[in-house]
């Protein structure tokens, strides 16, 4: 990671070299010209999901494509920190699949979610659409 100045913060992968640009939120004396680093927290959340159900869908020779997952932060003032994490999935299966509730496990049981602070809230809003 490489600060740039101006609140703006270069993150790079050392294997494949990607890149990622973050900047301070609006409300917080950025301009929000890319993602805040509580937004790629929400993010990696949200992809550490799918990861993990895809890795589920992969061995259970499941079609997973067309999984989304919308994330909404919440933060809370006084600290400032991260307090909810409103969370919407829609999976493209149908609401009576027999691989419901081990998609939902994967989801509950990924590294990231079992790496946020219990303080934070996760609602999730499941949707199934096969």
């Amino acid at each position: 990671m490489t600060y740039e100045g101006g609140l703006h913060c270069l993150l790079k992968h050392g294997p494949s070299g990607a890149t990622v640009a973050t900047d301070a939120p609006v409300d917080n004396h950025g301009k929000g010209e890319s993602f805040s680093p509580t937004d790629l927290m929400c993010s990696a959340m949200a992809a550490c999901m799918a990861t993990i159900i895809g890795i589920y869908a992969e061995e259970k020779k499941l079609d997973m494509n067309g999984l989304h997952i919308t994330v909404g932060k919440v933060m809370s003032a006084n600290p400032r920190r991260i307090a909810r994490i409103e969370t919407e999935i829609t999976v493209p299966l149908p609401p009576d699949t027999p691989h419901k509730q081990a998609i939902i496990d994967c989801a509950l049981g990924s590294p990231a979610m079992r790496s946020l602070h219990p303080d934070i809230e996760v609602p999730i809003t499941w949707n199934w659409v096969g």
